[in-house]
């Protein structure tokens, strides 16, 4: 009497070998287009710290004790890490998804939605940690001082580009075209960019913007690594590393679920 075959139940929610999987695929892919992809993700950064370092450092010579030129090159480094990893949650996840069919075949093989988005937010979260630190080593050689705090700045912005990766994937779900994404950067990326302490203080600003500002993921990652750069405060670094942890955690929860419902009829 023949006996029919039953797949084996999954374990765990997250399969590690499947994530593993998926990872691998990336890091594999990624050294075929590293140097266009690269490239974007490093210069735009290291312009904007020039361009403003001695464009407004000519005007401004310091702030809060601090040259300008420094002020600037370390708040350019959260620049770079959202650009690097929002960008790409959106795009990169929305082009494989709906031009690609990239996820169907995925889906076609012992892996689950959760494997896919979290293997593939946390490789878009390595690249930002070291797109990051570009514009730190500019700054250096701009004679910003070297510090060992900095060793911890690669993971900042991996715990920064963590999070935005996953609501770059989130938005990527809940949009219908490639198009919509113009009103999320004007709407949402620009205000963050801006109200995160990256080209200015924002203690001279209304209260109710500094209120906003707490609540922007991006603010959080600037004072992580500025205080990194210029000494720890313990207890502020904690509550900041909490923030960007449960940042994280929620659009990990918001993109998966958004995905397997645009995944898994």
């Amino acid at each position: 009497m023949a006996t029919e075959s039953v797949a084996a139940p999954r374990v765990r929610a997250v399969e590690s070998t499947a994530f593993a999987g998926v990872f691998t695929r990336e890091t594999t892919l990624f050294r075929r287009s590293w140097p266009s992809t690269t490239f974007g993700s490093i210069v735009e950064p290291t312009i904007n710290l020039i361009a403003f370092g001695f464009g407004l450092g000519a005007l401004v010579s310091s702030v809060q004790g601090i040259p300008y030129i420094q002020f600037i090159g370390t708040g350019t480094v959260a620049t770079a890490v959202l650009f690097s990893s929002v960008f790409a949650g959106m795009y990169d996840t929305f082009v494989k998804r709906f031009y690609m069919k990239t996820y169907d075949g995925l889906l076609a093989t012992p892996v689950d939605v959760p494997e896919v988005m979290m293997a593939e937010g946390t490789w878009i979260a390595v690249k930002a940690g070291v797109y990051g630190c570009a514009p730190l080593m500019v700054a250096i050689i701009f004679g910003l001082p070297p510090s060992w705090g900095m060793v911890a700045i690669p993971f900042i912005g991996f715990l920064t580009g963590l999070g935005f990766a996953f609501m770059g994937q989130w938005f990527s779900a809940r949009v219908q075209s490639i198009d919509s994404f113009t009103y999320i950067q004007s709407a949402l990326i620009t205000p963050l960019f801006l109200l995160a302490g990256i080209f200015f203080p924002l203690q001279g600003l209304p209260q109710w913007v500094q209120t906003l500002a707490y609540v922007n993921p991006l603010y959080h990652c600037v004072n992580l690594v500025r205080d990194a750069t210029f000494g720890w405060r313990p207890e502020a670094d904690l509550v900041h590393v909490a923030f960007l942890a449960g940042f994280a955690v929620l659009m990990c929860v918001l993109s998966v679920r958004a995905m397997r419902a645009k995944l898994i009829d």
